[in-house]
């Protein structure tokens, strides 16, 4: 009976939870009004630009393949980056029907576009941020910046 009891008050509570989350979602819509705040929004955050400039060393990696050059980035976190990359076109997905199945990953034109940009930052970046250099990842030691 307190099974019961208990998985009824979970499912109540996940209820009120969904409703609650529902009525903010439809208070949080995107409001970009700069196309600085665009591009920020498609490249921005700690994953998505790594991601980028990962396919633009490599050019075309299997799911497995990117997370191991990403090095600690969880399944979720990298899975929702990719998502966000493919709806905003940075990056095309190309699936294969085969055994077992291959999915490849890699930069679109657009995607290509902003690797300039993400170097352009990386150099500004080198400038001004003085810390350790001695961890940093593969893709980036090709960088146009060199901080030595």
């Amino acid at each position: 009976m307190f099974f019961i009891v208990t998985c009824l008050r979970t499912a109540q509570a996940l209820y009120w939870l969904q409703e609650v989350i529902g009525m903010y979602q439809a208070k949080l819509e995107k409001d970009i009004r700069c196309p600085l705040e665009y591009g920020l929004e498609v490249f921005g955050g700690k994953w998505k630009s790594r991601i980028l400039c990962v396919l633009a060393a490599k050019e075309v990696l299997r799911y497995s393949q990117l997370r191991k050059e990403m090095g600690n980035i969880t399944d979720a976190v990298l899975a929702a980056a990719l998502k966000e990359l493919l709806a905003a076109q940075m990056v095309s997905r190309a699936s294969y029907d085969e055994i077992p199945p291959r999915v490849e990953y890699s930069l679109t034109d657009k995607g290509r576009s902003v690797v300039p940009i993400l170097q352009s930052i990386c150099q500004w970046a080198g400038l001004y941020r003085r810390e350790d250099y001695s961890n940093t990842m593969a893709h980036c030691q090709g960088c146009d910046y060199n901080p030595g």
